[in-house]
């Protein structure tokens, strides 16, 4: 086996980098008062770099007194400092760089088309190690890297977080100068989590910024200007949750710029503040959130939109129920996880056992369906370790009126969900010792790796599908608090 001195060739190449006497390429970098020149070897770059392997080909190159001569203009000296320390030595020190210089290093390593390697630990870092400059930086962040395909975790990382904390963010100075891509994923999200009408009022402050010359003194605003407007925001105004605006709200907020507002949107909005109707197919359902917590919730099956859904059937609401401060709120405190603590009848009764209000989610394999069960009494053990009736019988139902299953198409599925209440109150689970939990004689029950579906028996509304059997991929049991 060939040994490896990986070190000593590092250190030897750090010194060619840092006091380099057989360069060929001059790399000018950086613009106006901060530039810098960098002495390389065109060998070492083309070998690192398909970039450079392009650029500094023969066929592309301009040479001076038979010297390569190359400018990036668009990298700073900091930055291109690091890429040709990372190049020549396969180091990389972060520690004592600025939020700002690591951003300026990811994009530069995407377009210099550096080891993927580099540029998932860089994008990791600033995810892990630069949460706070991340979160007083969003806008720039995301004006940044918004649109490059390779960035789709930061991208993604920002928006949620947003989502999750959204005030500080709409209320920033530099909000009216957010690009209208990043603002319009950010409206189209169901789980941004602030009251409507603050959306609206950033949503016309944004684009009163955006459009040229309209100014902010409304009351001389003209014909065009109003249609000026509209054009701006066109795409934006059917993203905005009406149902979650309160009457007093939209006679005062929205109902002055009905004339940037579709005529068969602004229709349909009357419609359903002056006659209680329902949203049709214009208005988008209420955002499925709240101005506080109502349950963080650490899953591997179900993403925390759906947990508010699941919230909201434990408190006989709506699916789209919009929860406020007067409504209880909950916390999932996860206490079984299949891959963790193993896929049996006796793992799961092990930890799941006794009286507590219980959330059980299950993900099936070969499928990206996802069933669940809430019990208010628990699921499994419900009686003392020593029950005489479950010892003799092997078996004991349970009475409760407030259980329920249900199942969704995939983790974030919020249109074609489906729940079955129980009827049968004293049929509501089934403790046996054969199973790890038992929803009405198996309505939905789970037997070691294998999740029985038959909701055909009348112990729960027969809304889910009938009859079947999936093997368990995942399973996870919460216990639901107060």
């Amino acid at each position: 086996m060939a040994s490896i001195f990986h070190l000593n060739l590092s250190k030897d190449l750090s010194l060619i980098l840092d006091d380099a006497d057989d360069y060929n390429a001059i790399i000018q970098v950086g613009e106006n008062q901060n530039i810098k020149e960098f002495h390389t070897h065109s060998v070492i770059l083309r070998a690192r770099s398909p970039y450079f392997k392009a650029a500094l080909s023969a066929n592309w190159i301009t040479k001076k007194n038979n010297m390569i001569m190359f400018s990036k203009p668009n990298i700073t000296p900091t930055v291109f400092y690091m890429i040709l320390k990372y190049v020549y030595t396969g180091e990389l020190d972060l520690i004592e760089q600025s939020g700002e210089n690591i951003l300026n290093l990811l994009i530069a390593s995407d377009e210099l088309l550096l080891d993927e390697e580099l540029f998932k630990h860089v994008q990791d870092y600033l995810i892990e190690k630069q949460t706070k400059w991340v979160h007083k930086n969003f806008v720039l962040v995301l004006n940044t890297v918004f649109g490059l395909d390779s960035c789709k975790k930061l991208q993604g990382y920002c928006l949620e977080s947003i989502c999750e904390n959204p005030f500080p963010f709409f209320s920033s100075k530099i909000f009216p100068s957010i690009n209208k891509k990043i603002l319009f994923d950010l409206l189209k999200r169901d789980d941004l989590q602030i009251d409507e009408i603050t959306i609206w009022d950033c949503l016309i402050e944004w684009g009163i910024e955006q459009t040229p010359d309209l100014g902010n003194n409304k009351a001389k605003w003209n014909k065009n200007n109003h249609k000026a407007l509209k054009k701006t925001l066109n795409q934006f105004i059917p993203l905005i949750r009406y149902v979650g605006i309160s009457r007093a709200d939209f006679f005062d907020k929205v109902r002055p710029y009905k004339t940037i507002i579709p005529y068969h949107i602004y229709e349909e909005i009357e419609e359903f503040y002056y006659k209680d109707s329902s949203p049709k197919t214009t208005i988008l359902p209420p955002r499925i959130c709240s101005t506080f917590e109502i349950g963080k919730i650490e899953s591997n099956i179900i993403k925390p939109i759906l947990a508010k859904i699941i919230i909201n059937w434990i408190d006989n609401k709506d699916t789209m129920y919009i929860r406020t401060r007067n409504d209880p709120s909950y916390r999932l405190k996860l206490i079984y996880r299949g891959s963790r603590n193993g896929i049996s009848n006796e793992s799961f009764r092990k930890k799941c056992k006794g009286r507590v209000a219980s959330l059980v989610l299950i993900k099936v394999k070969d499928s990206n369906k996802v069933f669940g069960g809430y019990s208010s009494i628990g699921v499994c053990s419900l009686g003392n370790d020593f029950d005489d009736d479950l010892i003799r019988h092997g078996f004991q139902f349970y009475n409760s009126s407030d259980n329920f299953i249900f199942s969704f198409e995939d983790s974030e599925d919020t249109q074609n969900m489906k729940i079955s209440r129980v009827v049968s109150n004293s049929h509501a689970i089934l403790d046996h010792h054969a199973s790890g939990f038992n929803f009405g004689r198996s309505s939905l029950c789970m037997i070691n790796q294998s999740l029985y579906l038959t909701n055909y028996i009348g112990n729960y509304e027969r809304n889910l599908d009938t009859n079947k059997i999936y093997t368990i991929e995942e399973i996870e049991t919460y216990f639901v608090y107060q």
